[in-house]
């Protein structure tokens, strides 16, 4: 059943598909026309490019990913934002857990899932990540083929260069917090951590304008929303380096970094970007990590993605 998300244009429906044993709710966003249902066998219908696409570290799709889904939808592009497991309405327990490896194969099971719709293009294959996921979606591209456009907003290419943002003395105490989750939690269980605090505190972020992230929370999930996340990442953040792929990403790929970034430090993701065979670089020069989702900035970048993703898928 279309959500009151649908315009003239597209249309939004809530879905989900399988990915290691649980299900991720998504929602699929599809142009007008487009059917659900398989086409009969003696009609050929429409194909339409698509776009995969997840939040960051710790994000979920209510938390503005809907905005980008509609400007792409409006393109006649069919979009599917999904939450991760362990997150959001997904399925996985403990809950809160962000792990990785299982991650990045949500996104290969969400391009599995949209790849198998009857009105999308196999052959037009794009995903959008932003801050955590836009190194996700880095990785992606270099594994996965059928991948054939990419968006990485904001991304997070280098572990050690983003933990050294958070300081020394959080960094230790964060440390201490991951080895009590790994060792002194029950199955379900976790050790958890703040995702955004001020400077200094023990947080997952604590640059000036980390507590801004919660401004993406809309307001009517508030009171349900988590704002921490298993304390055992800390434990494998820092070796995570999806800049490290640019080079084996063979598709067009948009960067979109923020010169101001205070999460990830944009000269790191300049150089990788760089080693992009396809690269289009898009340096917003007074931009930062997290105001890059609304207003002006938002309205600047979403004009180049578009324009980028028009081109391209």
């Amino acid at each position: 059943m279309a959500t009151a998300a649908s315009t003239s244009a597209f249309d939004r429906e809530d879905v989900q598909f399988p990915s290691g044993g649980e299900l991720c709710a998504a929602w699929l966003y599809r142009p007008t026309g487009a059917p659900l249902q398989k086409a009969s066998s003696s009609s050929k219908p429409r194909l339409y490019p698509v776009v995969v696409m997840a939040h960051g570290l710790g994000g979920i799709k209510e938390m503005g990913l809907d905005r980008y889904a509609s400007c792409f939808a409006e393109l006649g592009i069919v979009c599917l934002v999904f939450d991760y497991r362990h997150l959001g309405e997904s399925g996985g327990t403990p809950r809160q857990l962000i792990d990785i490896q299982r991650q990045l194969d949500d996104y290969v099971a969400a391009i599995d899932y949209a790849a198998q719709l009857e009105f999308v293009d196999k052959q037009r294959i794009g995903v959008f990540g932003s801050s955590f996921s836009g190194g996700h979606v880095i990785e992606v591209a270099a594994r996965d083929k059928r991948v054939t456009a990419v968006v990485s907003q904001c991304p997070f290419t280098n572990g050690f260069h983003s933990a050294r943002c958070a300081g020394i003395l959080p960094m230790f105490q964060l440390l201490g917090l991951a080895i009590r989750d790994v060792l002194f939690t029950r199955k379900d269980e976790i050790v958890s951590i703040k995702l955004a605090g001020k400077p200094g505190e023990t947080a997952m972020m604590n640059s000036h304008d980390a507590m801004t992230l919660y401004d993406l929370v809309p307001p009517h999930l508030e009171s349900e929303y988590k704002d921490y996340i298993a304390a055992r990442l800390v434990l494998h953040i820092g070796f995570y380096c999806p800049g490290w792929k640019t080079s084996k990403v063979h598709c067009p790929i948009l960067f979109a970094i923020c010169g101001k970034d205070s999460v990830c430090p944009s000269a790191p993701t300049l150089s990788y970007a760089k080693k992009a065979p396809k690269a289009t670089i898009m340096h917003y020069k007074d931009t930062g990590h997290f105001n890059i989702y609304t207003g002006a900035n938002f309205d600047m970048a979403t004009k180049d993605y578009t324009k980028f993703l028009r081109s391209n898928l």
